[in-house]
């Protein structure tokens, strides 16, 4: 199994299957039986274990911070053993504390006890980080936080990941969990044995078995939807008139739309009202004429989101915005299934394609 420096690489799998105790073979907490495990090219059986964990942060489920040191304590545990100095230490804990989203003058010189659980796993994370290791291990960070500070804490992650690019082995029992955080998920089953190693996308549209196909659960589709920006596909357009224009032009525009139904603009060509050919009859002007658009979405927007503002609308259709709220298209379902359907594709033909080259072999 390799992991690809940068990348986050999820390890999901029933309980006892080996998941806590990979991460701590890989710093040494457990030797390994057999085999080797090597971080950048190094066998880590050939280094100082001391020394080894100093390189590799460790972030556990109930944040395991020192009761009776203060935040600051807590996060200077590592830079203090390699010997920096007081300075380095003090610019690094408030650095540290900022990253993670907590005010160094509020938190600085508080006690665990006086943190909430979202809190606690800040700290955690960043008392993992703050010798800039270039690995970090995460065993269920989250998995004792209620499911908002979990959600805030998973976006967390995200941005840090963006701007750091650990190379991070993250443990969780939550398949939505691994689907929105990994880069990679390897699905572990009995003896530890690797049932699949692979990108969300291709787990999700084409699981190895029934077992991962249990951990991806009824729902796979939609998750896949999760996966996908709306940037990243391709926007249908609909008819369109600002409403400063007559009725007549948004009606013709309809009409060579071949539908019925149009989307009337302000002037600066962001979306306003659905209008249908029944109410431009009795309308006088674009103004008034039509009904309200819900929510919709922004490029930044996942496919899932999108699902859900489609299903609010009468229309059944998304509408999208880009900068400053200016109409970009509609996401509909045809478009959701047209790229689910592209997915699966893709997966099948990439499967069959491994499955010839290992024949070949």
């Amino acid at each position: 199994m390799t992991i690809p420096a940068g990348e986050i690489v999820v390890l999901v799998g029933p309980s006892g299957c080996g998941k806590t105790t990979t991460l701590r073979m890989i710093n040494r907490l457990i030797e390994p039986s057999s085999g080797t495990i090597t971080i950048g090219g190094q066998d880590t059986s050939a280094v100082n274990p001391d020394r080894l964990r100093r390189g590799i942060g460790y972030s556990i489920q109930q944040a395991g911070l020192f009761p009776h040191l203060t935040v600051a304590k807590n996060i200077a545990t590592v830079p203090g053993l390699l010997g920096w100095d007081r300075k380095r230490v003090a610019g690094r804990i408030d650095e540290m504390l900022e990253l993670v989203g907590l005010e160094p003058d509020s938190f600085r010189n508080r006690y665990p006890r006086q943190l909430s659980g979202g809190q606690q796993q800040r700290v955690g994370v960043a008392r993992a980080l703050a010798a800039d290791p270039p690995v970090l291990l995460m065993d269920e960070p989250f998995g004792a936080v209620d499911p908002i500070t979990r959600g805030l804490l998973q976006d967390e992650l995200l941005r840090l990941q963006a701007e750091l690019r650990k190379t991070i082995v993250f443990v969780t029992h939550d398949f939505n969990e691994a689907v929105k955080l990994g880069d990679r998920i390897a699905v572990l089953g009995k003896g530890s044995r690797i049932l699949q190693y692979d990108t969300p996308s291709a787990i999700l549209a084409a699981p190895a078995d029934a077992t991962v196909a249990g951990f991806a659960g009824a729902d796979a589709a939609l998750k896949q939807l999760t996966l996908t920006r709306v940037s990243d596909v391709t926007l249908v357009e609909c008819a369109t008139a600002l409403e400063t224009e007559p009725v007549d032009s948004l009606r013709a525009a309809i009409t060579g739309h071949g539908t019925d139904w149009g989307l009337v603009l302000d002037d600066e060509r962001r979306p306003l009202r659905w209008v249908t050919l029944p109410q431009l009859a009795h309308a006088s002007s674009l103004h008034d004429a039509g009904t309200p658009v819900g929510k919709g979405v922004s490029l930044r927007s996942t496919l899932q989101e999108a699902l859900s503002a489609l299903l609010a609308e009468s229309t059944a259709n998304a509408v999208v915005t880009g900068r400053r709220g200016v109409y970009a298209g509609l996401i509909t379902i045809d478009t959701l299934v047209s790229h689910l359907s592209g997915m699966r594709s893709t997966a099948a033909g990439s499967a069959a394609g491994d499955a010839t080259a290992e024949g070949s072999a």
